[in-house]
């Protein structure tokens, strides 16, 4: 004889089954490593910290990963998540629709028509406020190589959403803009001078060409009304830096290496950027 459980008790082990993973609970997933976050028809993931950073609202940092890289390969840099969990934030790991992330003159621009990137992080930023109460006064856009470009073309066009830019190895593809629309921003762009992958004036790819790095900051200093404001130096890494009346930062760090990411650079960006 088939006994029926009492359907209280039926119920709490249906919740606890949905809870521990059964089931449909890819939602529920939503904020470890191994699992997306769902918005639309797009994704990402994220990673809270054990504590935010004391006497302050949560904030994040949003890494744009490389060509042909995932949300999913970002988030098995475990540095990295360390890094952002040292700091008491959030580290969300963005995905691009496609290999690459669908920027103007960009290669693969073409290859997902349609796709909308400032719609992407326009609804990734609402996501993180109502789902992970995360403030959206302290967010910071980093990226490297192709993350860095998508990360120059964020500090064009999204300036407000974010509290500071740290794009590495990587800028905008040719031709680089004459302007912003959004105005000066504070952005710390880092960037090896032996980088064969994406050298500091660019390179052909097919029928595109990457930009130059030194024309964006150059672009960067006008749209910014940004002037010059002496070197900084700390070991290999010399930042050319520069100011503004409206007291935001904008510097070129270059160090003597190639095409590389280094956690270092980006911790200290983003103390900058929110301490």
């Amino acid at each position: 004889m088939i006994r029926r459980l009492p359907f209280r008790f039926a119920h709490s082990l249906l919740l606890c089954a949905l809870l521990s993973g059964g089931g449909a609970g890819t939602a529920l997933a939503c904020g470890t490593p191994d699992s997306d976050c769902r918005i639309g028809a797009r994704d990402y993931r994220i990673v809270l910290p054990k504590a935010p950073a004391p006497g302050k609202p949560l904030g994040a940092i949003l890494f744009a990963h490389g060509y042909r890289g995932s949300s999913a390969g970002v988030m098995r840099n475990r540095s990295l998540i360390r890094l952002a969990n040292g700091l008491g934030l959030a580290l969300v790991a963005l995905n691009a629709a496609g290999h690459d992330w669908a920027l103007p003159h960009a290669p693969a621009h073409n290859e997902v028509e349609g796709v909308n990137e400032l719609a992407y992080i326009d609804a990734v930023i609402a996501d993180l406020k109502t789902r992970h109460g995360i403030d959206p006064d302290r967010l910071v856009a980093s990226g490297f190589s192709a993350g860095g470009m998508m990360t120059w073309y964020l500090a064009c066009h999204r300036a407000a959403s974010f509290a500071g830019f740290a794009p590495m190895s990587g800028t905008f593809w040719r031709p680089v803009p004459q302007s912003c629309p959004g105005g000066g921003v504070d952005l710390i762009h880092y960037h090896g001078t032996e980088d064969p992958v994406v050298p500091l004036g660019g390179r052909p790819i097919a029928e595109t060409h990457q930009g130059d790095v030194r024309k964006a900051i150059e672009m960067m200093r006008e749209t910014g009304g940004f002037t010059p404001d002496g070197w900084k130096r700390a070991g290999d890494l010399e930042c050319e830096t520069y100011a503004n009346d409206r007291e935001q930062r904008l510097e070129l760090c270059l160090w003597p290496g190639g095409h590389s990411f280094r956690m270092g650079f980006l911790e200290r960006a983003v103390k900058a950027f929110l301490e």
